[in-house]
C-alpha cells in the first residue's frame, strides 16, 4: 500500500516539475561522468565534490605531497569562479518564478562552452598530458561544475553537485517512514551520480576518446530540452 502510495504521489506530481526533475536527474550524469575522469586521469581529485577535496587537500599537507595539494588547491579556487560566473548568468531563487527560468538554460549554455573547450582539450592532449595540461583540465572541470551548480540553486532546494545533504535527507525520511514529495528526484540524482561516474571511468581507462561523449551528450540533451521547458514557463509548486 505504501509503495503504491509514493508511486500515485509522483505521478500526481504536476508535469512541469516532473520534466525539470528528470532534466536535474540527467544533468548530474554529466556530474558522475566528470568526477570520474578527474579522479582517475586528472590528479586524484574531484570537480565537483569540493568537501571531499578540501578533505584530500588536507591529507596532501600532512603528507607533504605538493602535487596534491596543488591539484585540490586549484579545483576549490576554479569551482568557486565558476560559482561566481554561473550566478552572475543565472540569477537566484525568486518567489513565483517558473518552474524552469530561461536564466538556467542560458547558465547551462555557459556549462556547456566550458565543457566543449574542456573536451577539446581532452582530445587534443591525448594520454600523455603534462602536469600543466592536467591542471588546465582539472580548472575546466571544476569551473564547469561551479557554473552547474549555481544553474540548479536558482531552481530551489536541489542539486546535482553535493549530493551529501539529498543522502541524508532521504535515510532520514526511511527512518520516519515519511518520504518528501521530491523523493523521486532525490533518489534520481544518487543513482545518476553512480551511473555517470560508471561511463566516466570506462570512458577514461579503457577508451578515452568516449570521454567527451560521456560529458557532453547528457549536458546537450538537457540543454535543447530545457529550451522547451522554459518556453512553456509553467509557474513553479509553492
Amino acid at each position: 500500500m505504501q509503495r503504491r502510495e509514493l508511486l500515485k504521489r509522483a505521478w500526481l506530481t504536476p508535469r512541469g516539475t516532473r520534466d525539470r526533475d528528470a532534466l536535474v536527474v540527467i544533468l548530474t550524469l554529466c556530474t558522475g561522468a566528470l568526477d570520474a575522469v578527474c579522479f582517475l586521469r586528472l590528479g586524484k581529485v574531484f570537480s565537483s565534490v569540493i568537501t571531499g577535496n578540501l578533505a584530500l587537500l588536507g591529507i596532501a599537507v600532512g603528507e607533504r605531497n605538493g602535487g596534491l595539494a596543488a591539484n585540490g588547491g586549484l579545483t576549490l579556487a576554479a569551482y568557486a569562479a565558476g560559482v561566481v560566473l554561473g550566478t552572475s548568468f543565472a540569477g537566484t531563487t525568486e518567489r513565483g518564478q517558473p518552474v524552469w527560468p530561461r536564466r538556467v538554460t542560458v547558465t547551462l549554455a555557459v556549462e556547456l562552452v566550458i565543457l566543449v573547450v574542456f573536451s577539446a582539450g581532452w582530445l587534443i592532449s591525448g594520454s600523455h598530458r603534462g602536469a600543466a595540461t592536467r591542471m588546465v583540465l582539472l580548472v575546466l572541470a571544476a569551473a564547469a561544475m561551479g557554473v552547474q551548480t549555481a544553474a540548479v540553486r536558482r531552481l530551489g532546494q536541489m542539486s546535482t553537485t553535493y549530493l551529501t545533504s539529498t543522502l541524508t535527507g532521504l535515510f532520514a525520511a526511511l527512518a520516519t517512514r515519511r518520504l518528501p514529495d521530491d523523493w523521486a528526484r532525490s533518489v534520481g540524482v544518487i543513482v545518476a551520480l553512480a551511473v555517470g561516474a560508471v561511463f566516466g571511468s570506462l570512458a577514461a581507462t579503457q577508451s578515452p576518446s568516449w570521454v567527451p561523449a560521456a560529458v557532453l551528450v547528457p549536458q546537450v540533451c538537457v540543454l535543447l530540452s530545457s529550451l522547451a521547458l522554459a518556453g512553456r514557463n509553467p509557474p513553479a509548486p509553492a
